[in-house]
């Protein structure tokens, strides 16, 4: 079983679409933050980065904004 689930992450992010790449993107700027040494994140459950992104989703803390 996977944690969060997707059913419980389309409850944030309207398309599933969106929430990849949404978690794709930030998955990207944590791998860049990491190599910053002065760089110390919050502890998460997944040793992955999406894994990390994903569980930010769903906490709220990473949303995005639509604009047309």
């Amino acid at each position: 079983m996977l944690y969060p689930s997707v059913d419980t992450l389309m409850n944030h992010i309207d398309s599933k679409y969106t929430l990849c790449t949404i978690s794709a993107l930030r998955a990207r700027e944590l791998k860049e933050l990491q190599q910053n040494p002065e760089f110390s994140g919050k502890d998460y459950d997944s040793s992955k980065l999406v894994g990390k992104a994903l569980k930010e989703i769903d906490e709220g803390t990473l949303g995005y904004k639509h604009t047309e």
